[in-house]
């Protein structure tokens, strides 16, 4: 029988663009249609009749669903909890399915994604089910035919091999005394080779594209502590040779890097960087870089279309981190030709933070179980840092305000300076402990005359939020994100960018950011070099603020680790130029 009237009145759409209905009385179930739109997640909730399910004696909910539309649909499973949405109260699991195909969602508690390790759901306190798909200018459909909850209680996830991670033991895959892990080839033959502890290859000639690839026996590699891999090689055959190496990941494939025309007896270091050997530029598929450093599947070494027989010995891979290589100018200039001036100058090089330029109070809307302290912005030695610590208090130091167990400084120089257009840089050095989220950004202000701070900040009406850099500390040291986000933070959120921004760490361990802003251009830079590129009309022409936040938590991070608290975010100076 299909769902009896009570139970009906307990599943409602989560948008306008949805119906739901009892499945036909020959069947059981709830059809969902979703019309085309631009809603990001249309689906329907399942609520209890009552404040909560109590689920304590189970360790998972299943959705047994069918996709019932005439095109593929990825169809969502999410469990909730009562709780601030700051912290995404829910743990979430998705099945892709093809017309009429089926399949059943499984949701462990305090699993998601894949069944990582998420959110903490309590299943004695289970507000509500969200079943969703994704916004499609198609329409879509499917129906629910039975949730049920199952398992035990502490249930854990099947160990998925592709989720294991090794890590390279001083950077060195083998040579030097160690071994190849896994071999794959296509077209070329490949043995460990005795003579060089390493790995003989032969390339036939004239039979198209071949490669060897050098795998983990077990999941991926987790690289990210570095920023390249070196294969060492020799060309020990009877003809010249021009190599190549590539690097695979979990999020795609680096840039071709060939060696030098290689003659026999030759040798070469072939040097693939996690960077691209482009800069990212908006709209250009292609450009900056893919790699996931901590999930590197495979270094394949290839050579196109050997018109005679190719052997070589590689006889060492390993990963490296080069110290950053600076240009003269960085810190003195702005990257490009121009009159230009400075406008703001701080090396935090006094006794006490310029509370003219900077104020340590201000909202946060990123983390609810972080407040903001003065006490944790500490200027001394020439820098001013962040400090992250685990200490009770309330927002802003403000008895009224709301009381987290963790503390974090905060600047901004909201409402005491702002500009628009220039060149905007700082050197900084990143925290390491688990779960952090620092970051360089600027946000829009227009000025005491517009109103409350949600007026003057909107990112709609021509502004525009900056994320110069966005680091979360899961991914290591070297790498961050960077991103534009515009037209509010609603159902009109746009965003662009990329996550996968490499950078190497100066001698001291700092890394150099800058924004390049001038109408219809923003462009990004790293260390002195071009990382991400956006040409625009739509680019930012309110004047913004400067902020450096350290909350914990992110969209990709891990938990905080309070044993390696505490921490700091240290900028070592905030310099911004204008045109003359």
């Amino acid at each position: 029988m299909p769902p009896d009237v009570a139970a009906m009145k307990r599943v409602t759409p989560s948008s306008g663009q949805v119906t739901v209905s009892p499945t036909a009385a020959t069947s059981m179930g709830i059809d969902v249609a979703i019309q085309a739109g631009s809603d990001d997640y249309p689906g329907t909730k399942v609520v209890p009749d009552g404040p909560a399910w109590d689920l304590s004696q189970y360790g998972h909910v299943d959705a047994a669903v069918v996709n019932t539309g005439v095109k593929p649909i990825s169809i969502a499973l999410r469990v909730d909890n009562a709780g601030d949405w700051r912290d995404n109260p829910w743990d979430t699991e998705s099945i892709y399915l093809q017309p009429g195909a089926s399949g059943t969602i499984t949701v462990i508690f305090g699993y998601a994604y894949g069944h990582k390790p998420g959110y903490k759901v309590k299943p004695n306190a289970v507000t509500g089910l969200l079943l969703f798909a994704t916004k499609s200018a198609d329409a879509q459909s499917f129906r629910i035919e039975s949730i049920t909850a199952g398992g035990l209680a502490g249930e854990q996830p099947p160990v998925d091999p592709d989720s294991v991670r090794t890590q390279w033991i001083g950077g060195r895959l083998f040579g030097g005394g160690t071994v190849v892990l896994r071999l794959s080839h296509f077209g070329a033959e490949a043995t460990a080779s005795s003579e060089t502890t390493g790995l003989r290859v032969r390339f036939p000639a004239a039979t198209g594209d071949q490669f060897v690839s050098i795998t983990p026996d077990v999941g991926r590699w987790d690289l990210r502590d570095y920023t390249e891999v070196r294969v060492d090689l020799q060309n020990v055959g009877q003809t010249a040779a021009i190599p190549r190496v590539r690097l695979e990941s979990n999020g795609g494939s680096s840039d071709w890097v060939n060696a030098p025309p290689l003659a026999p007896g030759a040798r070469a270091e072939i040097v693939a960087p996690f960077a691209g050997s482009t800069a990212a530029f908006v709209g250009k598929p292609g450009t900056g870089s893919s790699i996931t450093s901590d999930a590197v599947s495979a270094v394949t070494i290839d050579v196109a279309n050997p018109v005679h027989e190719v052997r070589l010995d590689v006889t060492a891979v390993k990963a490296d981190a080069p110290v950053a290589v600076l240009p003269s100018w960085l810190g003195r200039r702005p990257p490009v030709d121009g009159k230009w001036v400075m406008a703001l100058d701080d090396e935090f090089s006094g006794p006490k933070l310029d509370t003219g330029t900077w104020d340590v109070t201000g909202p946060n809307y990123y983390d609810s179980q972080t407040h903001w302290s003065k006490d944790d912005v500490v200027q001394g030695n020439g820098n001013a840092a962040l400090v992250y610590e685990k200490k009770q208090g309330y927002q802003n130091d403000d008895p009224t305000g709301k009381q987290t167990a963790y503390a974090a400084g905060f600047l901004q120089t909201y409402g005491k300076w702002t500009q628009r257009y220039g060149y905007f840089e700082a050197r900084m050095k990143l925290p390491t402990a688990p779960g952090l989220w620092p970051a360089f950004w600027m946000m829009p202000d227009r000025g005491a005359s517009a109103g409350e701070q949600w007026q003057r900040q909107d990112t709609g009406n021509g502004g525009m939020e900056f994320d110069v850099m966005e680091h979360l500390t899961r991914w290591g040291p070297h790498r961050y994100n960077i991103a534009i986000h515009y037209d509010g933070y609603g159902k009109d959120h746009k965003a662009v960018g990329s996550d996968k921004i490499y950078v190497q760490a100066d001698r001291d361990g700092f890394i150099t950011c800058g924004l390049l802003w001038t109408p219809g251009l923003a462009v990004f830079y790293c260390n002195g070099k071009e990382v991400l590129r956006w040409e625009n009309p739509r680019i930012s022409k309110v004047p913004e603020d400067l902020m450096f936040t350290m909350p914990q938590g992110g969209w990709d991070n891990n938990a905080v680790d309070d044993a390696k608290l505490p921490d700091r975010f240290v900028i070592d100076y905030v310099r911004v130029w204008q045109r003359k």
